[in-house]
């Protein structure tokens, strides 16, 4: 059964009604971010209920040491932890002595939490009956500012419902926290000094090992009855929390409002000795300016996102709620404004994965940001792993590899590999691929090649000499072959010759030395430059082609097709249909050992070269291909739902493919892998919004001109999107019976729509 408390609403996640059993997962789903920073969703008051606390930093991260019981040689020194960063949401709140606390209170009536997606705030209110029984009502709204994104802000209203009584606010920061996931229970922060100012607050604090600087700032504003006070307070701090306590007599139906501004000021943006007098200069910014006027500018940032990023669903509620869910958490999660960071598997919901960089940017994001906004931040996201190049081929290195053969990591903050599953670090080779291949479909995508001959032959380069070194030849087959991998199926560890990671290998090796050849006839200088720097002889690339050539590719005549892997056929092929429901997820209720040995993909393994290189295959071939492996996939990778989505779709599997949709895109609001209380799948999420417009909608780019192939299941009414291809900004609007097109720019833009050229004309409606 999975969880349905969220109310089906085109624009906004709503829970009404308080259950403590569903806190945790309620911090997940209204978290809010702004690419900068982020928080889960806790409450501003105490709570001694279950609860995970969590703020997190972009970029901020700790080496956490590695733990292991048998140490082998090249494993990663350390697992990089996002780090839970100091609380500057907190308010205390007391009524006659007594504490505000949801999870101690006498009786909770009309609990409402409100997630606003279309203009980027989070809203809370109820009533309580406290043991002293004093009544009152609270409403309290807050977001992280996306034009000022060092800052965020909390308007916190308390009344008072059916006596006079004495209430004591107290906003504060606190920066003796944890992080639930640390191996060892090391310290992670260093709390350098508390101090204040009037009602300003800083907590200057830097992290163990990594040497982060932060200053955790907040300034408190108290009024009754919308009149702003000047009163006295008391100071309470230690030595790495202070709090500002006011204190009020009220009468019944009076109104104390707390306005907390806050957020860090970062090292990354400032000098060290000067992150106190920036967050100075954030607080006197925001003062002049107020809440109101604050959360204005929020709702016309979000406005611009949506502008260009919305998905209209007509007739489906929960199918739209979906998909604006996974696009706000995107936007969230990452805006393209810095190229020094990247998507977390959780973005700022959780410390899960550690928030680092998986091969999930490359593989499923790029797609997203490049259609929705512009190639620029695609770029930066392909900068990210060439700046990281370096760091790559020390991790070949470690393992035993020359000659500037470039491993880039499974897990990354600062391109170092700190993942520390050997199965997963060392075999899960097929993530090199990906980034290879977020070259080319960035390419493909915008016509810039400029990107190439400038950063991405040299990633090229170094990933082809990788697959080179890591293949080798096999005198029985004749063939080079590739053991002991991990493909995209972890499910399956330590295969030989996975078909999807020899497949990407060969392709790789192919795709680099094709631009070698452009850059050399079309780019001198650039050609010049890099030969030079990276010593690459003519008898090497022979070498690197022979291996291409000759790879091999474990095949079944029988079944006639591609096997995931040797030995695929000597498991026990029962599908998942005839496989006990009580027995799911096999994740959570089977040993490791009796998952290797099973036929269960985890997700897209195969699928996902073809979904990857679906121009080099038929659509029979791709058929043939799904029918095989799709019975055997329990779906239990975030990952999973929206490749296959995409490929139902392409073979008209229309109620197929919409089971998939709503499973990716409500895979946290209805939790499908009971794991949300985590945090939320912000990287699948893009996979989500691929569904709709390479599924669904069949985008694609065929010999450089941008094609649909629209289709629409039978439960909308319609749906629409748009795409920045190359500038041209084309809506697309999908019915029942026909499909429109709409383009704003300067120029023409020629499409194919099911195979036939269409010209579209700024300003001019064309219907298919």
């Amino acid at each position: 059964m999975n969880q349905d408390y969220i109310k089906p609403d085109g624009w906004s996640i709503i829970e009404e009604g308080f259950d403590a059993s569903r806190v945790k997962s309620s911090e997940s789903l209204f978290s809010i971010g702004n690419g900068a920073m982020g928080q889960r969703a806790n409450f501003e008051e105490q709570y001694s209920g279950k609860t995970f606390q969590g703020s997190y930093i972009a970029g901020v991260y700790y080496p956490d040491k590695t733990r292991v019981g048998w140490w082998k040689n090249g494993y990663p020194e350390y697992f990089a932890k996002v780090l839970n960063a100091p609380n500057w949401i907190g308010i205390n709140v007391t009524i006659n002595g007594e504490v505000l606390d949801l999870a101690k209170c006498k009786e909770v009536k009309n609990f409402r939490r409100e997630l606003n997606m279309k203009e980027g705030w989070l809203a809370r209110s109820f009533e309580v009956i406290l043991h002293n029984f004093i009544e009152v009502k609270v409403d309290a709204k807050r977001f992280l500012s996306l034009n000022q994104d060092e800052l965020g802000a909390i308007e916190y209203n308390l009344t008072l419902l059916n006596n006079d009584a004495q209430v004591v606010v107290a906003p504060y920061l606190d920066a003796g926290i944890t992080n639930e996931d640390s191996n060892w229970d090391d310290k992670f922060w260093n709390t350098m000094d508390v101090s204040f100012e009037n009602d300003q607050a800083f907590i200057r604090s830097h992290t163990m090992k990594t040497e982060f600087h932060v200053c955790t700032y907040m300034q408190s504003i108290i009024s009754v009855n919308g009149k702003v006070l000047k009163q006295e307070k008391t100071i309470n701090d230690a030595v790495d929390y202070i709090e500002f306590q006011y204190q009020n007599q009220l009468h019944k139906g009076d109104t104390i409002t707390v306005t907390k501004f806050g957020g860090y000021t970062v090292d990354r943006n400032h000098k060290k000795e000067d992150l106190v007098q920036a967050a100075k200069n954030n607080l006197q910014k925001v003062t002049q300016l107020g809440f109101d006027a604050l959360l204005q500018e929020q709702k016309e940032a979000w406005s611009q996102i949506w502008e260009m990023a919305d998905i209209t669903i007509d007739g489906d509620v929960k199918a739209q709620q979906g998909i604006r869910f996974n696009i706000f958490q995107l936007n969230q999660t990452y805006l393209g404004k810095d190229a020094r960071l990247n998507i977390g598997p959780k973005g700022f919901t959780g410390e899960k994965y550690g928030g680092s960089t998986y091969w999930d940017t490359e593989a499923y994001c790029i797609p997203f940001y490049m259609a929705t906004k512009d190639q620029e931040v695609a770029r930066k996201l392909l900068a990210y792993r060439y700046h990281h190049l370096e760091k790559a081929i020390e991790n070949a290195e470690k393992l035993g590899f020359k000659n500037g053969a470039a491993l880039y990591p499974m897990v990354t903050m600062n391109g170092e590999e700190c993942h520390n599953e050997w199965e997963i670090t060392f075999e899960e080779i097929h993530r090199n691929g990906a980034i290879a291949f977020a070259i080319y479909n960035y390419y493909r995508y915008t016509g810039d090649y400029s990107y190439i001959p400038e950063k991405g032959l040299e990633v090229l380069i170094g990933i082809a000499r990788f697959w080179h070194q890591r293949a080798n030849f096999s005198t029985d087959k004749n063939k080079y072959v590739i053991l002991g991998v991990t493909g995209p199926n972890e499910y399956e560890n330590n295969v030989n010759n996975n078909w999807y990671t020899n497949y990407i290998a060969k392709w790789c090796i192919d795709y680099t030395l094709e631009n070698i050849e452009k850059v050399k006839s079309d780019f001198n200088s650039d050609y010049a430059r890099i030969m030079n720097k990276v010593n690459l002889s003519s008898s090497e690339m022979d070498q690197w082609k022979d291996v291409a050539d000759k790879m091999y590719f474990p095949y079944s005549e029988k079944h006639n097709v591609f096997l995931q892997q040797d030995g695929f056929l000597d498991k026990d092929l029962v599908t998942v249909e005839n496989l006990d429901k009580s027995q799911r997820p096999i994740n959570q209720k089977w040993s490791w050992d009796k998952i290797l040995r099973s036929p269960y993909i985890k997700q897209a393994d195969t699928l996902q070269g073809f979904y990857f290189f679906e121009d080099h295959f038929s659509t029979e071939e791709l058929e043939r291909h799904f029918d095989f492996y799709e019975p055997f996939t329990v779906h239990e990778s975030s990952l999973s739902s929206c490749v296959h989505s995409i490929q139902a779709a392409k073979l008209d599997r229309m109620e197929q493919a919409y089971t998939f949709y709503l499973r990716t895109s409500r895979l946290d609001l209805d939790d499908y892998n009971k794991e949300v209380h985590e945090g939320l799948h912000i990287t699948s999420m893009a996979g989500t919004w691929m569904s709709i417009v390479e599924g669904f909608g069949g985008m694609r780019v065929v010999n450089d001109t941008l094609s649909f192939e629209p289709k629409i299941p039978k439960q909308w009414d319609g749906y629409s999107f748009k795409v920045n291809f190359r500038n041209h900004i084309l809506k697309i609007s999908i019915g029942q019976n026909a499909t429109n097109f709409e383009l704003t720019g300067e120029s023409d833009l020629e499409i194919l729509v099911n195979g036939k050229a269409v010209t579209v004309s700024p300003n001019n409606l064309v219907t298919v």
